[in-house]
C-alpha cells in the first residue's frame, strides 16, 4: 500500500509542478474559420482576446500579445478581466502592442472591477460564485479605460454601436457589462431587423449567450470560462463558474442561429495559478460568409 501511495502522491506532485510552471505559461494562438458574415463579403480577421489578469513582470505574456500583434487583424475584441491586479500602465502597454486596422473593442470583467481574493475552487462544483454583492479590493478600473481610450480602445459596456467595414459593409456591436457581476443591461441590444447586415456581440460572460443568440445576433463573444482552467482529458472541464453547459467552456460553438466563440484566456487568479489540459490561448476568427 504505501508504495502506491508514494506514486501516486509523485504522480500528484508533477501534475501540479507541470500545470504551475509549465502549461500555465505555455501560450496558444488558435485559428477559429466563422462561416458569419453576409453573402459577398470580404473575408475578416478578427483576434479574440480574454481573461489577461495581466500583472507587472509577466514577461512571456507580453510577448505572446507581442506575437498576436503580428497577425495583423482587422478587428481586436476583449471580452474582460484585462487586470491581476492594480498594475494599470504594465496592462495597458502590453494589450495596445496590438494594432488592428479597423477598431479595438473591449468590455469590462469582474475582475476589472475587483480584485481576486482567495477561495476555495471546490465551492464552483457547486454552481457559479454568487457575485451580488462581490468582495474584495477595487481594482482601479476607471484608470485602465481612461489609458485604454487614449490610445483609441473603444469600451462598450451596455452600449451599442455601428460602423462601417470595407468589403463588408455595415456592422452592428452590442456590448455588456459583466453577465457574473449582474451589471448587464440587455436592454441596449435588439432583434435583428431586414436590412441589417453582420451583428456582434461582446460580453465578459457566457451567461448573457442564449438571450443574444435570440436577438439574432450572428457572433457572440465572450470569455471568463478560462476553458475550466483544469480539464481532465476526454471529459473535459470539470467546473466553468457560468451557466452555461461544460461542453461549451472553451472554442466555436453554434447557439441556435448564431456562433458563439468563448475564450479560454491567458491568465489566471494569483491564488490559483495554475493550468492542465487548458492552455492559456488568444484566438483568430476568421469571419467568411455565411455557407463558404
Amino acid at each position: 500500500m504505501l508504495p502506491l501511495l508514494l506514486v501516486i502522491a509523485a504522480v500528484a506532485v508533477a501534475g501540479l509542478a507541470y500545470a504551475s510552471l509549465i502549461e500555465r505559461n505555455w501560450f496558444a494562438l488558435r485559428v477559429h474559420r466563422v462561416p458569419c458574415l453576409p453573402a459577398g463579403s470580404r473575408p475578416v480577421r478578427l483576434l479574440h482576446i480574454s481573461d489577461l489578469h495581466f500583472r507587472r513582470g509577466q514577461r512571456r505574456k507580453r510577448a505572446f500579445l507581442a506575437r498576436c500583434a503580428r497577425t495583423e487583424p482587422d478587428l481586436v475584441v476583449c471580452t474582460g478581466d484585462f487586470l491581476g491586479g492594480p498594475d494599470v500602465d504594465a496592462t495597458i502597454d502590453a494589450v495596445t502592442q496590438i494594432h488592428p486596422r479597423e477598431a479595438a473593442l473591449y468590455v469590462l470583467g469582474s475582475n476589472d472591477y475587483y480584485a481576486s481574493r482567495p477561495t476555495n475552487p471546490f465551492k464552483y462544483f457547486l454552481g457559479p460564485s454568487n457575485r451580488k454583492k462581490p468582495k474584495g479590493k477595487r481594482n482601479p478600473w476607471r484608470d485602465l479605460v481612461a489609458g485604454l481610450g487614449e490610445r483609441g480602445w473603444r469600451l462598450l459596456n451596455n452600449e451599442a454601436t455601428a460602423f462601417g467595414l470595407a468589403g463588408v459593409g455595415k456592422v452592428d456591436v452590442v456590448g455588456l457589462d459583466d453577465p457574473h457581476l449582474f451589471r448587464d443591461d440587455l436592454s441596449v441590444a435588439r432583434a435583428r431587423r431586414a436590412d441589417d447586415g453582420f451583428r456582434l456581440a461582446i460580453v465578459h460572460s457566457p451567461d448573457a449567450a442564449p438571450a443574444l443568440a435570440q436577438l439574432e445576433y450572428d457572433l457572440i463573444v465572450c470569455g471568463h470560462t478560462h476553458g475550466g482552467q483544469v480539464r481532465v482529458p476526454g471529459i473535459g472541464a470539470l467546473v466553468t463558474n457560468s451557466t452555461l453547459p461544460r461542453g461549451m467552456a472553451r472554442g466555436l460553438h453554434r447557439l441556435d442561429a448564431a456562433w458563439l466563440h468563448v475564450n479560454a484566456g491567458m491568465g489566471t487568479s494569483p491564488f490559483a495559478p495554475y493550468r492542465f489540459a487548458c492552455r492559456p490561448e488568444a484566438c483568430l476568427l476568421e469571419l467568411v460568409p455565411r455557407g463558404v
